[in-house]
């Protein structure tokens, strides 16, 4: 048998090309299925995780899954917003505190989080540099966000506007960076943390005006009237916060009626939890509670629905595969024929020949699943940031 292995060796190094082709193509269909169970169980238990982490989303009458995805993951918008005013009935009925979301822009792709400094503690995150922003305007970035906007502790990044043609929208706001999180390994790495009242600045809710009493541009002042000065339209309004014009930042109308995307209620035990979602199974409540855990259990079944149909799939065309390899080695054997005849008439048996091509076939499988293996393993190892890379960038 080795003497038929040594021969099959040659045979195959001689014609690399179509030796490659055929191992590839064994470790693609051994490799897939593998994949397959190793990301799609990642996928569960990262989605599985989070959502465990997070007792209870409150947000606005609507989807319960766009609820869901815009206050773990970031993504999606709910389709109505939450009043700011649910949230401080939450933190007054003294069965949760509330911890506000408002997650609605980005800065050079990256989401901006308003939110409490309550959430850091929630998920557990860790300041590798830096300090928690403390007053308006300032940021704290995720690592991974950190990394693409090219900005750290000291530095400063700016919040992209909605649309850029449209006059009377946002403002785009130029943020301090005063502090970048250790790596998580979760949605928080991408994201940018702003107070929540910062995006409600981002959003014109909110603005700071010039000192009139120091203004150089004569034209801005409308009138005088004794002491008091009066400006007109062409007034600056802030695109950043500073020490020097912080205090003259003011918000327009009751903060209670300010937006939210979502808040994430944190009870003080389970029996003030399961009353506080019995104040929102009125279907004339103007705000619902999901148990994100149950949502996305939701989610795991319609993935794992996908995954077997995709496995079928996959099972049709691993045998469409192997048919197809029985017949080129079917081809090779005729074109092959005047070598089998040299054989015989050197005296080989036709063992000779049937032990030969096994060999080959044997070589060709022990090296296509010894790379779908090496493949696997990599998969296996790396599974974590790339499954986060697949679903989540």
């Amino acid at each position: 048998m080795r003497d038929s292995l040594y021969i099959a060796w040659r045979y195959l190094s001689f014609y690399r090309m179509r030796t490659g082709t055929l191992i590839a193509v064994v470790a693609l269909i051994a490799t897939i299925p593998a994949a397959l169970a190793i990301l799609s169980a990642e996928a569960e238990r990262q989605l599985t995780a989070r959502a465990a982490a997070t007792p209870l989303l409150v947000g606005a009458p609507g989807s319960a899954l766009d609820l869901t995805m815009n206050a773990l993951y970031f993504r999606l918008q709910p389709p109505n917003l939450l009043a700011m005013a649910e949230a401080d009935d939450i933190d007054a009925s003294g069965l949760a505190y509330a911890i506000p979301l408002y997650v609605r822009f980005h800065a050079r792709g990256a989401p901006i989080v308003g939110t409490a400094i309550d959430y850091f503690k929630l998920r557990g995150l860790r300041l590798a540099r830096g300090r928690p922003f403390a007053v308006l305007g300032e940021a704290v970035l995720g690592s991974e966000a950190a990394r693409r906007l090219g900005a750290g502790a000291g530095g400063a990044i700016v919040s992209s506007p909605e649309n850029p043609f449209d006059l009377a929208g946002s403002y785009p706001l130029k943020m301090p960076v005063v502090g970048v999180l250790a790596p998580t390994g979760t949605p928080d790495d991408r994201a940018v943390f702003v107070d929540v009242r910062t995006t409600w600045i981002i959003e014109g809710l909110g603005h700071g005006h010039e000192d009139l009493a120091r203004v150089r541009d004569s034209s801005v002042l409308l009138k005088r009237e004794g002491g008091e000065l009066v400006a007109n339209a062409k007034l600056m309004q802030y695109a950043e916060i500073d020490r020097d014009n912080i205090d003259s930042f003011h918000f327009h109308g009751p903060q209670g009626g300010f937006p939210l995307t979502g808040a994430i209620a944190v009870a003080r035990d389970g029996r003030a939890e399961t009353i506080l979602r019995g104040r929102y199974e009125d279907t004339a409540a103007r705000a619902q509670a999901v148990k994100p855990a149950g949502v996305m259990a939701g989610v795991i079944d319609d993935i794992f629905r996908v995954r077997d149909l995709i496995a079928g799939i996959v099972a049709l065309v691993a045998a469409a595969t192997v048919l197809a390899l029985a017949l080129v080695f079917n081809l090779s054997l005729r074109l092959r024929e005047r070598e089998m005849e040299v054989l015989f008439h050197i005296g080989a048996q036709r063992l000779t020949a049937v032990r030969l091509v096994a060999a080959e076939i044997a070589l060709l499988l022990t090296a296509g699943l010894a790379l779908a293996a090496i493949v696997s393993a990599a998969l296996s190892v790396y599974r974590q940031p790339l499954v986060q890379w697949l679903a989540l960038q």
